[in-house]
């Protein structure tokens, strides 16, 4: 079974029975849905409030058994905190970020991550250049997460391996395992997201990457595709798998690790290992 672990919700037409359908034909198992944006990105879909954002997410998330609503949150709203408690009360599996006009190491950011981290959710980052028509990649290049190394018990993923730095993604990735080694206080664990954001020429590159620098990576790394539910694109899907395939056959992964990769990595990620 494949999950795909980073499936976008936006506003307009739109179908469950059709969306199913182009997950089966996709051959995809469920994944993560993520909700409408917060207020700070009208610009991708309409302002609509937390309830209406929450109702939208959890209709979605009917549409099959093997969905996990995460919630975008924008923590430098006024009643940030408010928005997790409803979210974590109606079942949100997770939730997404993207530090659009801040920085993770923002005081008001870091505390609510920390109020997430506390209510045992993981969280999804965006990271690398943001296409937002605005001069705000600067915001998640992956050196700025170091900072969430002093949050305790926080699982999160950083999206799309950081593109264009995704070698210095990388390096911010071994400096969070190597803190589990060296501090007995560490609790964080990052994951990698490799949800497009490399483009096609890229992307074996990036992968080799990955897999060849001789970390521990094995566990950590998650299929997404930056989808959306409003018309899943399964031609596109099936391409981006096929090509990524072709990778792991190249540098001779070994289908276990293959697997996990697609599916097992996601549901750890998720605190789902027996799902």
């Amino acid at each position: 079974m494949i999950l795909d672990g980073h499936i976008h919700i936006l506003s307009g037409n739109c179908s469950r029975e059709d969306f199913v359908k182009r997950l089966k034909k996709a051959g995809i198992g469920g994944g993560v849905i993520i909700s409408l944006p917060p207020r700070s990105f009208s610009w991708v879909a309409p302002a609509a409030s937390t309830k209406e954002r929450l109702d939208n997410l959890f209709f979605w998330r009917e549409a099959a058994p093997n969905l996990f609503p995460f919630f975008w949150i924008d923590p430098m709203e006024n009643d940030a905190l408010k928005q997790i408690d409803l979210a974590v009360k109606r079942g949100a599996a997770g939730f997404k970020i993207i530090c659009n006009n801040f920085f993770p190491s923002d005081p008001q950011a870091l505390k609510i991550i920390g109020e997430i981290a506390q209510r045992g959710k993981p969280i999804l980052f965006h990271s690398g250049i943001l296409w937002d028509g605005k001069a705000s990649s600067a915001y998640n290049r992956p050196a700025e997460f170091e900072i969430l190394l002093e949050i305790r018990g926080l699982k999160f993923a950083l999206a799309h391996i950081g593109w264009p730095w995704r070698d210095e993604l990388l390096a911010v990735y071994g400096k969070f395992q190597n803190a589990r080694l060296l501090r007995k206080d560490s609790t964080v664990e990052m994951f990698i997201d490799i949800t497009p954001g490399t483009p096609p020429i890229y992307r074996q590159d990036a992968l080799t990457k990955i897999f060849q620098i001789g970390y521990d990576v094995e566990n950590n790394v998650i299929f997404g595709s930056d989808s959306i539910v409003n018309e899943y694109n399964v031609s596109w899907l099936r391409e981006w798998i096929k090509r990524d395939n072709a990778i792991y056959k190249k540098l001779r992964l070994s289908q276990k690790v293959v697997k996990k990769i697609y599916s097992e990595n996601l549901k750890r990620f998720l605190g789902k290992e027996k799902m």
